[in-house]
Formats: C-alpha cells, sequence, structure tokens
C-alpha cells in the first residue's frame, strides 16, 4: 500500500499551466534548429541581464575560483555549514533587500530564514502558521503554482479572493470579507492572508492603499499577513514598489509577529536554478521553527560564497537594478505594442516578467470551455505557449498570462508575428462566415418576402 500522498491529486500537475508546459518541451522553438517549434511565453524567468552577471564574474575570477583576498576558501566552504547560512551572504541579502525598498526598510539579518528558493520558504511558513484543514485567503488571479506550493504538503487549504477585470483586479474590503465568510461556511479556520507583491500573474504592484486595507483587515481579524515580494525588484513603472513592511512601519506595526515576508533571487537577478530564498518575520517562533525546517533544503556554500561577493558590489547592484526597470520596461512596451498592432489589450502593468492580456473577443462563447479550446488552438496550432485565466483561478474566461522577459527580441517578434496571423486569419475566418450568413439570411428573406407576396396575390385574387 503506498501513501495518500502518493494517490493525492491535489499537486496540481494536471493544470493547463503545467500541461502547457509539457507541449512545449515536445517541440520547443529554436530560431535555427526548430523555428516552427512552440514559443516559451508561459515561463517567468528573467533572461535579460545574464550579460551583466556574465560581465560581473569576468571581472572578479577569483570568486568562482573559490578564492577570498587571493587565499582558497574551498575547504571551509567545502565542510558542513551550519544552517542560518554565512552571515555575509545574508548581511548582503539584507542590503540588497533595503536597496529595492529605497532604503525606507531594514532588515535584521537575525529575522532572516535562508531557503532554498520561495517555493520552499513559502511551504515552510504555511507548515509554521496553519494546520493541515487550516486555510490562506488568496487574491485571484493567482499564480498556479500555488495550489502545489502552499497546499500539496502542508494541507493547507486557499480559498481565493475574487478581484475583478472592472476594477484593475484591486483588492476590496468586500472581496476581503466575503472571502473569510466563505470560508467559515466551509467550516475552514482562517489563518492569514497571502499575496504576492507585484502580483504574479497580473504584473501589477499592490498600492499602498491595498496594503493598509489589507493589514487592518488580517490585525482586526487576529490572522497573518504573508507578503511573497520576489517580484519586488521587477517595478518598472509607476506606481513603485512599496513593501507591505514599510506600510507596516507607517501604521507602527513593523513589529507585529504576524506579518511575514518572503524573498528570492529567482526573478530580480534571474538565478531560479541557485535556489535562493528567504522568510523574514518578527515571530521568534516562527523564525526559530522554519530555521530547523530549512536543513530540509539549504543553500549551498559556494553559492552563498558567489553570490556575497556579487551582491556586497554596490557599484554593480546599482547598475544592475537601474538596467534591470530600463529593460523590463522596454521588453513589456514591445510585448503590449505587438499586441495592439493584432488588436490585443492588456491590464496596464508595472511590474513582474509577464502581461495579462484579454483574449475575450477570441473567445467563441463566455466559457471556460472556450477559453480551453482557444488555448488549445494558441498552444498546439499557433505554437505560442501562454498560460490560461482559468489555471491563475480567474473567475472571467478569457484573459491570459504572456510572459516576455524569457526569451530573445528575436524570439519575440517571431512570436508576435504568429499572434498577428492567428488574429488575422481568425477575422477573415470570421468575416468569411458572417458574409456566407449574411447572404445566406437574404436569400431566406427573399424567399420568405415572395412566398408572402405571393400568398397576398392570390388572397387578392
Amino acid at each position: 500500500m503506498l501513501s495518500s500522498k502518493v494517490n493525492s491529486e491535489s499537486h496540481g500537475q494536471d493544470s493547463s499551466y503545467f500541461l502547457g508546459w509539457q507541449e512545449y518541451e515536445k517541440n520547443p522553438f529554436h530560431e535555427t534548429l526548430n523555428p516552427s517549434g512552440i514559443v516559451q511565453m508561459g515561463l517567468a524567468e528573467n533572461q535579460l541581464f545574464f550579460d551583466l552577471i556574465e560581465s560581473w564574474l569576468e571581472e572578479h575570477p577569483g570568486v568562482l575560483g573559490l578564492k577570498k583576498n587571493e587565499e582558497s576558501v574551498f575547504r571551509q566552504l567545502a565542510l558542513f555549514q551550519d544552517y542560518h547560512g554565512l552571515p555575509a551572504f545574508k548581511d548582503a541579502m539584507a542590503k540588497f533587500m533595503g536597496k529595492i525598498r529605497g532604503n525606507k526598510v531594514k532588515f535584521d539579518t537575525n529575522k532572516m530564514v535562508l531557503t532554498a528558493g520561495s517555493t520552499s520558504a513559502n511551504e515552510t511558513l504555511m507548515f509554521c502558521l496553519a494546520n493541515p484543514g487550516d486555510a490562506f485567503l488568496i487574491p485571484a488571479p493567482y499564480y498556479p503554482g500555488s495550489d502545489r506550493d502552499l497546499k500539496w504538503r502542508t494541507g493547507v487549504e486557499i480559498v481565493p479572493i475574487h478581484c475583478v477585470s472592472s476594477n484593475g483586479y484591486k483588492i476590496t474590503k468586500e472581496a476581503l470579507e466575503n472571502a473569510y465568510d466563505r470560508a467559515h461556511e466551509l467550516n475552514l479556520n482562517v489563518k492569514g492572508v497571502l499575496i504576492t507583491n507585484p502580483s504574479n500573474p497580473l504584473g501589477t504592484s499592490t498600492t499602498r492603499d491595498e496594503l493598509d486595507l489589507l493589514l487592518t483587515f488580517t490585525s482586526a481579524k487576529k490572522i497573518h499577513m504573508v507578503s511573497d515580494e520576489i517580484y519586488s525588484g521587477t517595478v518598472f513603472d509607476s506606481p513603485e514598489f512599496t513593501s507591505v513592511l514599510e506600510v507596516a512601519k507607517d501604521k507602527n506595526m513593523d513589529l507585529d509577529e504576524k506579518i511575514h515576508v518572503v524573498y528570492s533571487l529567482s526573478k530580480d537577478l534571474g538565478l531560479p536554478g541557485f535556489h535562493v530564498g528567504l522568510i523574514y518575520s518578527n515571530n521568534e517562533k516562527v523564525v526559530s521553527a522554519a530555521t530547523k525546517m530549512s536543513s530540509f533544503g539549504l543553500i549551498s556554500s559556494q553559492t552563498q560564497h558567489l553570490l556575497a561577493n556579487l551582491l556586497s558590489d554596490e557599484r554593480f547592484t546599482t547598475k544592475y537594478l537601474e538596467e534591470n526597470k530600463k529593460r523590463l520596461r522596454e521588453r513589456r512596451d514591445s510585448l503590449v505594442s505587438g499586441l495592439k498592432k493584432a488588436g490585443i489589450g492588456c491590464l496596464k502593468s508595472n511590474g513582474g516578467l509577464f502581461c495579462w492580456v484579454d483574449l475575450r473577443h477570441l473567445l467563441r462563447s463566455d466559457t471556460f470551455e472556450a477559453e480551453h479550446s482557444l488555448w488549445t488552438k494558441i498552444v498546439c496550432e499557433v505554437g505560442l505557449n501562454i498560460s490560461p485565466g482559468s489555471s491563475c483561478h480567474c473567475d472571467e474566461p478569457g484573459w491570459f498570462r504572456v510572459c516576455f522577459a524569457n526569451m530573445s527580441d528575436q524570439t519575440l517578434e517571431v512570436a508576435m508575428g504568429r499572434v498577428h496571423g492567428f488574429v488575422m486569419n481568425n477575422t477573415n475566418h470570421g468575416k468569411q462566415k458572417r458574409t456566407m450568413w449574411d447572404s445566406r439570411r437574404r436569400s431566406l428573406i427573399n424567399k420568405w418576402v415572395s412566398k408572402l407576396s405571393s400568398v397576398h396575390c392570390e388572397s387578392e385574387r
């Protein structure tokens, strides 16, 4: 007999988000080797800045050679390291996170827990804050992987906070209260609210007013507030990024033990393969327990050594963050412009590595079945892997998450060419259908009128 976990289907692997990846892996696009393959636009990776990091590495060969002040630190790094992490790395991370936030927030390394990426950080927090069967409220649409990251091993439930396109998916007091009441109707004990700021999949940062509302709500309900700020350094347009810790400070809640932050270098530095994340909390018990749990997913010593040196270079981090905003803004603009030429609009975004794209006008009906049919056609026929809104728990069919930072300019041009061709074909096909129907309708009307005339004439005779 196998465990219930083995037989459980709560992982979410059958989501169209993951299925799209599977289709891409069968037939990946390559500019020369496979130009007709599927372009990966379902992967939120930041590949626009490798040249900056590679240049820094070339200028600092000793770091990769595991040297410090020209002396080898290989033996020191090769031996067992305490799971609290290297002090130099934690110091560098604290300064880098503060820099992203305009130094309006300072981070105490004693309140940090290092984890193998944000996936590990979020799951660890769930283990620390909730029991199986407890619930967290999450603004929807939300990241498809949250079902796996938060629920699969912990047994924690997710109750969506339903946000709508009509107000730009802003979090409202009514939506919060409705989600809280709905959880209790399901006999779920609500332990907290979790947000991703900026939002994945919307590409919008949470406003100061929304953060104020969330902190007021969680404080009144005496529940936890978790802010996953993995995309904090990707905000490239106004409004600027505001951390929940900054608003908490303004509300004299900066020492609140129920406020927790998750961070990672996967998006801001484009290093998901390094698996570097952390939890930041004022709660000593949470920090203690999470630190013990971190032994199941440590960051390697050589990774900490490398990044401690990289992030300690103030000149580099300043240049990087400035260039980061510039390149991401330009790439976002290229995607939005390309879609606009095809008659497709997007939710106005100011951060992240993706846009929330409105394809409602291409649905054959206002249903999720029609959305799934459109998504299947886009992946299998057009050759673009994008993520449908249903995989993000969106209430309104026809919205899609489209990533733009994981490819070259040339590949993006290919993708936009395919989008334009698809829309034109669909439009022409629709016009042809309408023309055929109009012609048929005119013929039927003529026959109907002729028949009426005939009957009328015969009655007159």
